[in-house]
């Protein structure tokens, strides 16, 4: 690979990235979107779903282990 590669293409490319991720952390910030992270991962729960309880069904049937053949 050329050396002029690296200095003209690589090396922008990868700064417009960098650049890119630190000013969308800092939008995020600024917006409010990174506090109360905790209350957020809740908020997809509902009444038929209560946290800590799981619910999940395939065709309405319940979820059930199989034991493991040995």
């Amino acid at each position: 690979m050329p050396e002029w590669f690296l200095y003209f293409v690589a090396l922008p490319m990868a700064l417009l990235i960098v650049a890119s991720a630190v000013y969308g952390l800092y939008w995020a910030s600024q917006k409010g979107q990174l506090q109360d992270l905790e209350e957020g991962a809740k908020i997809i729960f509902d009444q038929e779903e209560p946290i800590g309880r799981a619910t999940d069904h395939i065709l309405n049937q319940p979820k059930t282990a199989k034991p493991l053949k040995t």
